[in-house]
């Protein structure tokens, strides 16, 4: 896939990009199963083709709220695969995204889209990942 290419997602009501070619599926959220973890972010685990993955909710980690998610989307986050709890998977936007104004806080964002509906911050899942690592329960 293209990395010029950003999967948009709606998470506790608002629109985020994640970047194609660290996209590997979407899928039907199945069974959650919770873990210990000091970041409430991390729901819990879950499974895809017989393989057990984290499972990060995608709003609470942007610092919003939302209930839980009916979508998955696997990840590749360097070497590891998570699943990250969206709303929804709504389209694939096949353009670059343009720099975050200086003057507008996006966390974890590494570009925007501007779209009829307003700005949409396209995510840099890595930043993503490192922060669980830093907040990560042994």
């Amino acid at each position: 896939m293209s990395a010029e290419g950003w999967l948009l997602v709606r998470a506790g009501g608002r629109r985020v990009g994640l970047r194609l070619d660290q996209v590997i599926e979407v899928l039907d959220l199945g069974p959650v199963h919770p873990v210990p973890s000091t970041d409430p972010s991390v729901r819990g685990v879950t499974s895809s083709r017989g393989q057990i993955l984290p499972l990060i909710h995608l709003a609470t980690l942007l610092g919003g709220a939302g209930g839980p998610g009916g979508t998955a989307v696997v990840v590749r986050l360097d070497t590891r695969r998570v699943c990250v709890e969206v709303d929804d998977a709504e389209e694939v936007l096949r353009e670059p995204g343009v720099p975050v104004p200086a003057e507008i806080s996006l966390p974890f964002a590494v570009a925007i889209a501007r779209r009829p509906e307003g700005i949409v911050p396209l995510l840099d899942l890595t930043a993503v990942g490192n922060r669980l690592a830093e907040t990560a329960t042994p």
